[in-house]
């Protein structure tokens, strides 16, 4: 089964919750605060295997959750940080994200990493609180929450060689004529309707991989037929096989397909247009071929264009031994691996106690009798305080008076008993006193 499309969700671990702690010895009455940070949350890693070769097994396993930091501890020690969940993907894996359609990442490479959903940061215990004017504070934040996305993995085969042409031209014949593989051959249209891998031995101690990729038609660029499912493997190819079927037998004309294929790969992606191309005319064991292959010459001659023709017969293995050779030379001129352009690269994120001064905004709605504070800073600010002690709470309507919403509230005609929401969660607006 080959599988080049999943849809899978992926969710970092939370922080863990720092901890309210005292130290408790023998002729320490008073002690000071011991409550340790809670450890991070584990990463959810992607990370290329160069022995997977589909993306099957994401259709039994789409969710993927990596674990949470462990709470801090008392004497002032810290909570371990979780493992990071390592998630294995075959090389040609674009991840982007299911929001957005931005590309997160473009993993080409064995062992190549990018970090997908990051672990929430840990919580401070109540050591971090301890002020001169309040040295034992009963104040610990909880774990930051991970980061959670669905993504999209999309599988581009990556092969030397790549089998274009029309359905039914014979690409599926000369893999299995030139390597171990056995695609499904037969004498219908769209016989191969998954990309065939088949690694090619030269014979003079040189090998490449050859993929028999699924035939396209017309509007492809479009769509149409397999259209974007084909054309997506054809941009991790470094050269071409353009395959032709030089016998005409379903009375086509192999100039005019030659042009069509070529203009729905440009289409696609215009950069294809400079990819090297050698053409295959096939069936040549067809006694209608000879003079098609010679009006064919006329005509690209014509078009002022200049690419090497193989006049070959996959059936009976007729001119296919000089094909390799000059497939394994023209790999040896271009390099390993297409430039792959327009990716975003996962970047490293710098923490902050709160968030950025750039993302201290907020907004004041009103629903129905309710006012609604929403806010990068304060939505954050809420997760992470914990309203079980008196000092928390305090501390939060604190830093709301630092951030202006208090007076903000008060512009907006709020009083004292007024439902305030935040993060779905309601209370009375209470004036300080």
């Amino acid at each position: 089964m080959f599988v080049d499309k999943a849809k899978i969700y992926v969710k970092g671990g939370d922080g863990g919750d720092g901890l309210v702690a005292f130290r408790r010895e023998k002729y320490v009455p008073e002690g000071g605060p011991a409550g340790g940070d809670g450890g991070r949350g584990g990463n959810v890693i992607f990370r290329v295997e160069e022995g997977l070769r589909t993306l099957v097994d994401f259709r039994y396993q789409k969710h993927f959750k990596a674990d949470r930091g462990i709470k801090g501890r008392n004497k002032s020690m810290h909570g371990a940080n979780s493992d990071h969940m390592i998630v294995k993907v075959p090389p040609g894996t674009i991840v982007i994200d299911d929001d957005t359609n931005e590309v997160i990442a473009d993993l080409t490479r064995h062992g190549q990493e990018v970090i997908v959903a990051r672990g929430g940061r840990g919580g401070r215990g109540n050591t971090r609180f301890a002020t001169p004017n309040n040295p034992a504070p009963e104040i610990a934040e909880k774990g930051e929450e991970g980061v959670e996305r669905w993504v999209t993995l999309e599988l581009k085969v990556m092969a030397d060689i790549g089998l274009v042409g029309f359905p039914s031209v014979g690409k599926s014949t000369l893999l299995s004529v030139v390597s171990a593989a056995r695609p499904k051959i037969g004498a219908y249209h769209f016989t191969t309707i998954t990309p065939n891998l088949g690694v090619v031995d030269v014979g003079d101690g040189r090998s490449f991989v050859m993929a028999d990729l699924p035939g396209l038609i017309e509007g492809a660029s479009e769509g149409v037929g397999l259209g974007h499912d084909f054309l997506r493997h054809v941009e991790r190819t470094r050269a071409i096989i353009h395959v032709l079927d030089m016998s005409a037998s379903e009375e086509r004309d192999p100039y005019q397909d030659w042009i069509t294929i070529n203009e729905e790969m440009k289409t696609y992606n215009a950069k294809l247009e400079e990819r090297p191309q050698l053409i295959v005319a096939n069936k040549m064991d067809i006694p209608e071929a000879e003079e098609q292959l010679v009006i064919f010459k006329e005509k690209l001659a014509a078009s002022g264009k200049q690419y090497p023709i193989f006049p070959v017969s996959a059936v009976t293995k007729s001119g296919v031994q000089e094909l390799l050779y000059k497939a394994a030379d023209l790999l040896t001129t271009i390099p390993e691996m297409p430039l792959i352009e327009d990716i975003v690269e996962v970047e490293e994120r710098k923490v902050y106690r709160l968030a950025p001064k750039d993302d201290q905004s907020f907004t004041i709605s009103r629903d129905n009798d309710v006012f609604v504070i929403e806010g990068v800073a304060i939505e954050r600010l809420f997760k992470r305080t914990n309203f079980s002690t008196e000092e928390s709470v305090l501390r939060f309507a604190r830093i709301l008076r630092k951030m202006g919403i208090d007076q903000a509230l008060r512009d907006r005609g709020v009083e004292e008993g007024t439902t305030i929401r935040i993060c779905d969660v309601e209370f009375e607006f209470v004036e300080h006193r």
